[in-house]
């Protein structure tokens, strides 16, 4: 394998400064937001009325608690009952998130009570450098209650391992109540920097004079030098701060490695670089000014909250997201009234026609084969990094791929070009490559938003996503082409779905 191109160096780099950009959920709405805000799409609300606001030709979002996304571009021949092409990712990773109350000391230490949000290699976040980032609900001058993004730079946490002198585990084992605690700094520095000799003197002279609250305030459940931290980084005061969902992220940045620079080094690999490629994807199949002149269908994407935990929020896959914005979507009104055809019984089945035709593509990432544990994977099944997408399947539907849409997904892979290369190009600079991947009998398989999504909209579904190691880990690792082979195959994807929807004739 050669060296990365340029084109494939580019596109990994754009991840880059995405998922470092994006150590929240929160964030990275806000990241992918940027990204279609500056391709040209509006922004909507599910509490307003669409019907005379959304116009085919149309490129719109909408988001849900703010840690979920939904885009979508409307083809300029659209008609009630028509296809949409669906690609679904999400914005969360296992995490530590700061508790309600997180005040603690111990033996001279500040430390922070955190509790665990999926399902993490919590050994991979000790000896981090770790800091906090999250939202906060503050008090505005007008009266209102408003969100706001904060993200903490520096590294001002870490949960320190046990000297090996002291306890000589072969397997390293803790207990995830007690000890998975982070340590923030020392209590006599503390004191030193607020001038005073007792802590808890400060905090009781600090309660006097406050208006009643039926909770304990912020930096009353909290460590108060945090919340004053927070609050800067919110520019506000720390008592305007009402109340916030903070966690833990690891402040090392994303980095391209390996001898070759063909390794991508980073945190929540699964699922932001999914997210990243649907998002890319979807505005590079817009580049062309005339790109849904003649499409009849509509250009999808949704990025989902809480997928590592469920999915069962109101902002997870598993809520009426979706369904809800398909079914306003799939009675809007044609550019022209002479353009439909549908009779008014047509346009009340239109939901139903509309799920009937499209096709879901459920991205999350993939396992990629690992050199030092290759006896883990079936023989025939072993995906590589920067060989291609990776196609999953499971006879158990833990994965809701079968037949007809990796037919469907060959045609799209065939179609694809390379980003950067123009469609008259030779065909050995054309196409993507794809793997398949199944866990051996003897293993159990993980799940993603696809079967849950397939089973509510009867919808074709397929799940695949990009080879990576680590997965769950604080620090993951994935290829740098790979990124470049996703977006292109989502582009692709978008660009093609009008044409070879009609093509699978299966029912």
């Amino acid at each position: 394998m050669s060296s990365p191109s340029k084109s494939s160096v580019q596109e990994a780099e754009g991840f880059l400064d995405f998922v470092d950009a994006s150590p929240t959920p929160f964030h990275a709405v806000r990241s992918a937001k940027a990204i279609l805000d500056e391709a040209g799409f509006k922004q909507i609300k599910e509490r307003d009325a669409w019907s005379s606001s959304l116009v085919p030709g149309g490129k719109y979002y909408l988001t849900r608690n703010a840690s979920s996304i939904v885009a979508f571009a409307i083809g300029s021949k659209w008609k009630a009952g028509n296809p949409i092409a669906m690609i679904g990712a999400h914005t969360d990773s296992p995490c530590l998130r700061i508790k309600p109350v997180s005040k603690k000391e111990s033996d001279g230490f500040i430390q922070v009570g955190v509790e665990t949000y999926g399902g993490g290699l919590w050994h991979t976040w000790f000896d981090r450098d770790l800091s906090i980032a999250g939202r906060v609900i503050v008090k505005s001058k007008e009266g209102n209650y408003e969100q706001k993004l904060v993200k903490i730079d520096r590294p001002i946490l870490r949960i320190p391992t046990l000297a090996i002198h002291l306890d000589r585990q072969e397997n390293f084992q803790f207990n995830k109540e007690t000890q998975l605690f982070p340590i923030a700094g020392l209590v006599a520095a503390e004191l030193n920097r607020r001038g005073s000799t007792d802590l808890a003197d400060k905090l009781d002279e600090a309660k006097l004079g406050e208006d009643f609250s039926p909770l304990q305030t912020p930096s009353q459940r909290h460590h108060p030098y945090i919340v004053e931290i927070v609050a800067k980084e919110a520019g506000c005061s720390p008592s305007d701060i009402l109340d916030f969902e903070l966690v833990l992220y690891d402040t090392q940045k994303a980095a391209i490695g390996g001898l070759n620079d063909e390794l991508i080094f980073s945190a929540r690999l699964d699922n932001l670089m999914m997210s990243y490629c649907t998002t890319r994807a979807l505005v590079s199949s817009l580049s062309d000014k005339d790109a849904l002149k003649n499409d009849q269908t509509i250009r999808l994407i949704a990025c989902f909250d809480h997928e590592e935990i469920g999915s069962r929020t109101a902002q997870g896959a598993d809520s009426n997201l979706l369904p809800a914005v398909i079914r306003r979507l799939s009675v809007l009104n044609p550019a022209s009234p002479s353009d439909s055809d549908a009779s008014e019984d047509g346009t009340s089945t239109a939901y139903e026609q509309t799920l009937a035709t499209s096709f879901l593509i459920s991205a999350d990432m993939a396992h990629s084969v690992h050199p030092n544990y290759a006896g883990k994977y079936e023989s025939h099944h072993r995906p590589e990094m920067n060989k291609g997408v990776v196609i999953k399947i499971n006879a158990n539907a833990r994965y809701a791929t079968n037949a007809p849409g990796i037919v469907l997904l060959q045609e799209v892979a065939k179609r694809a070009h390379k980003v950067g290369t123009p469609a008259c190009a030779q065909a050995d600079e054309s196409g993507v490559p794809l793997q398949l991947f199944v866990v051996r009998n003897d293993s159990s398989c993980g799940s993603t938003i696809g079967p849950m999504l397939s089973a509510k909209l009867g919808a074709r579904t397929l799940d695949l996503g990009n080879a990576q190691l680590s997965m769950h880990s604080i620090r993951e690792t994935g290829g740098v082409w790979d990124v470049v082979h996703a977006v292109s195959l989502f582009e692709s994807f978008f660009k093609h779905y009008d044409g070879l929807e009609k093509m699978i004739l299966v029912d």
